[in-house]
């Protein structure tokens, strides 16, 4: 065959291939083999074809058709389903067909942030922590299998026009290696309390700010304060806003969710930011509860971990930034079903922002799911967090939530990191004795006490903890956001 023949042949199958006889359908990533479909929701399916193309979708003996619009765009919404471990098969068909093997209905969710969040499986084959000295629980890359559970790792990529993409996998052995610790410990964790099939979707860049996971437009606002004072435009803090939320979070939408986890803020906490970051944070969930359609969905995230912030060269910090974001951080619980868990004690070094506990950052969500998604109340989920404070005479009685079973301490010494001021403000380190569900607190020193702190500081890891062994949340009586925040 000559050369203009060949060229002449390929342009014809070029011009064959686009002709709405070899149209096909294509559907988004999220949406493939292995996959878990959210029970007890309505389940959107969508994709693309050619314009007044017929779909018709096919699962658990539901049938579903739909036309597509002027632009190829199809969707329909299967009814909602009980949880299933039986492996089915999802059969879309217009002039072309696809056929999606192995589904399981389920709990699915959505963890997003940086690098803790994306702290891969892979890094725990060298994790051998000195101060600790253990490992996590099993070596879960070479003997998993969680055939139940299904890992969806989202690598930026939205639409693939070939049926066969593989976008979810099970969780077994190395099927895990890139996939989020944390991600898998929750999944790991929640399905041996609930016994269904789980998915996990994990969309996570390291180093990122909050910023990135947010649209562009929903920072175009500027905050305005209890007490009148307007802040800047949050979009004033640039930050690439929308980056990660066009590329990432919007491809998913609206694939149906139970519930959200954030691990994310040290990049932020490095720029000094505190009120700002509160309503930042508030604005992702808000706006991604929107964009699903589920003003209720959950919300759980994760206090980050003490750290030497106050080394950076780059800007001036103090010992108490940290603590200030984790206040910022704790704003966003005015928002119904929101939540965060604490893990002052799961560091080595505070000169490590990676700490390698992720497999306990993973269950300790879970129990926070348990609790408050699914009803569990008998599951602990929070170490004693502040609830109120009284003085009497010379000392102050601090009232705690949380508190499981009692009060305690981890090694038997005096509790540690609780200091009082008188109205003056000049902190100062003060004895602190467990009285039932309360904590007393007193320094010579202060003899008109006034405030109260625990743990405001950078590297406070103290000993208080309730009887379940989980970290007393830091706070402090005299935050000055609490009533400006709205």
């Amino acid at each position: 065959m000559s050369f203009k023949k060949q060229i002449a042949l390929t342009l014809g199958l070029l011009l064959l291939s686009t002709s709405p006889l070899f149209s096909q359908i294509v559907l988004p990533k999220i949406l493939g083999h292995n996959m878990v479909l959210q029970q007890q929701k309505k389940v959107p399916v969508w994709g693309t074809a050619t314009a007044g193309e017929k779909i018709t979708v096919t699962f658990a003996n539901q049938t579903k058709t739909t036309v597509t619009d002027k632009s190829g765009n199809w969707s329909i919404k299967l009814n909602p389903m009980k949880a299933s471990f039986a492996p089915r098969e999802m059969t879309i068909t217009g002039k072309t067909t696809i056929i999606l093997k192995n589904i399981l209905v389920g709990e699915v969710w959505l963890c997003s942030g940086q690098s803790n969040m994306e702290y891969a499986m892979r890094k725990y084959s060298k994790f051998q922590t000195a101060v600790k000295g253990n490992k996590p629980p099993e070596d879960d890359l070479n003997t998993a299998n969680n055939t139940n559970i299904r890992i969806f790792l989202d690598r930026r990529k939205y639409m693939d026009p070939s049926p066969e993409h593989l976008g979810w996998d099970v969780a077994m052995g190395r099927s895990l290696v890139d996939f989020s610790a944390v991600g898998y410990y929750f999944a790991k964790d929640l399905y041996a309390k609930l016994n269904v099939p789980i998915g996990m979707i994990s969309a996570a860049v390291p180093g990122s700010r909050i910023e990135p996971w947010i649209q562009s437009s929903k920072l175009e606002f500027e905050p305005k304060l209890k007490n009148g004072k307007i802040l800047d435009k949050l979009s004033n803090d640039d930050g690439d806003s929308g980056k990660f939320y066009d590329t990432m979070i919007q491809p998913l939408i609206p694939f149906a969710l139970k519930g959200m986890l954030c691990y994310q803020g040290e990049s932020n906490c490095f720029l000094n930011e505190n009120i700002r970051y509160a309503y930042k944070l508030k604005t992702l969930i808000e706006s991604w509860r929107n964009e699903w359609k589920d003003k209720k969905m959950p919300f759980y995230f994760v206090q980050i971990a003490p750290y030497n912030y106050s080394a950076s060269k780059d800007r001036p910090l103090t010992a108490e930034q940290l603590p200030e974001f984790w206040e910022a951080q704790k704003l966003a619980l005015h928002l119904k079903n929101t939540n965060t868990i604490a893990i002052t004690d799961l560091v080595d070094s505070i000169v490590d922002l990676h700490p390698g506990y992720k497999w306990e950052v993973g269950r300790r969500l879970s129990l926070l799911a348990a609790n408050k998604t699914y009803g569990q109340t008998n599951v602990v989920w929070s170490g004693p967090t502040y609830e109120k404070m009284k003085i009497v005479n010379n000392t102050i009685e601090v009232t705690f939530s949380n508190t499981g079973s009692g009060l305690s301490n981890r090694n038997g010494k005096p509790l540690s990191w609780f200091s009082i001021a008188g109205a003056d403000g000049k902190f100062v380190a003060a004895k602190a004795e467990i009285h039932g569900n309360k904590v007393i607190v007193s320094a010579p020193q202060v003899q008109h006490p006034y405030s109260v702190r625990f743990g405001w500081n950078e590297t406070a890891q103290s000993n208080f903890i309730n009887k379940e062994g989980l970290p007393a949340v830091p706070f402090r009586s005299d935050n000055p956001w609490e009533k400006l925040f709205k």
